[in-house]
């Protein structure tokens, strides 16, 4: 009798508190699930190594190009780091020397050292591709937007007056704005930039009407979607996918127009160590001292294939 009474009262007991029971079921449970947790997500060597494998097979040129943009940002962040030379003051008596162990690149007419010049020029010719493209950019993109979007007599007008801009050669035409601006880095990189505003806007405004077709853009607009939102979060951010192949194509079409316009004068004003501003100093000196017009010209020739070099890339992976 006693017996018969106990055992209820013992599970009784262990019904009343709960925890006695599925607390060891949840500890064992978490015992083996928490290694499959920890193999789940990866370390920092996987991460590593996976990078290094990525790293190991990209191509040859790929890893230059990026070599030379590396190179040429850090001598624009730092170019105390490369040189100590000062790139505007001259030293009396070393007047057009040839490259040697202490200047790697020899001096200018001034005495001032050519490398140092060419470190110290980067900060201009970047900063002023920078700026060009940021504007070809912000100014395209929205043009472009609005045109594909809105449809109708707006992307006609839209895209008439890309047309217009696009049929005016470029040279000319960033000669016309700098005329209006004035002269200056600053000025010259605005008007490369709003060189380069028709050719984001015409190919923004294919993607927009590409993507404005799309399933899941029909979708958002269907369920009661606003259509300034649809735009802003489905039909903008699938649409800039070209835009970065071109983006960094331009910037290498930038250094070059910024250069371009720094040898005709357009530019930054002497003494700055602008790299179109070095090519003009040193064609005076091309039968005695070439090193002043090649080291210059051949930097931005390099830079310029490193950018178009990575655009290609960029446009073979998004095909």
């Amino acid at each position: 009798m006693s017996a018969s009474t106990s055992s209820p009262a013992g599970l009784g007991a262990l019904a009343a508190e709960p925890g006695l029971l599925t607390g060891a079921r949840a500890t064992d449970s978490a015992a083996v699930q928490a290694p499959q947790q920890r193999l789940a997500a990866p370390g920092l060597p996987a991460l590593f190594a996976k990078a290094l494998q990525r790293l190991r097979a990209a191509p040859l040129g790929l890893l230059l190009a990026w070599g030379v943009l590396a190179l040429v940002a850090l001598w624009a962040i730092a170019p105390g780091w490369f040189t100590s030379y000062n790139p505007v003051l001259g030293t009396a008596g070393q007047q057009l020397q040839a490259p040697s162990a202490a200047h790697w690149l020899g001096t200018d007419a001034l005495g001032r050292d050519s490398y140092a010049r060419l470190v110290y020029g980067a900060v201009h010719s970047l900063s002023g591709a920078f700026v060009a493209v940021s504007v070809g950019l912000v100014l395209g993109t929205l043009l472009g937007l609005v045109a594909g979007a809105a449809g109708g007599w707006v992307e006609d007008a839209v895209m008439r007056l890309v047309d217009v801009l696009l049929s005016v050669p470029s040279l000319l035409l960033s000669l016309s704005v700098i005329i209006i601006l004035g002269f200056g880095t600053v000025n010259a990189a605005l008007a490369v930039g709003i060189v380069s505003v028709a050719s984001f806007a015409r190919l923004v405004r294919s993607e927009v009407v590409r993507v404005r077709r799309s399933d899941y853009v029909e979708a958002a607009l269907g369920s009661g979607g606003r259509f300034a939102a649809v735009l802003w979060r489905h039909v903008l951010p699938n649409s800039l996918t070209s835009v970065i192949a071109l983006a960094a194509l331009q910037f290498g079409s930038a250094i070059l127009a910024i250069s371009t316009l720094g040898f005709l004068g357009y530019g930054a004003p002497p003494p700055t160590p602008e790299w179109g501003l070095l090519i003009a100093e040193g064609r005076n000196y091309i039968s005695t001292a070439w090193w002043l017009t090649a080291a210059p010209g051949l930097l931005v020739a390099a830079v310029v294939l490193a950018a178009n070099h990575i655009s290609a890339d960029l446009t073979r992976r998004r095909a």
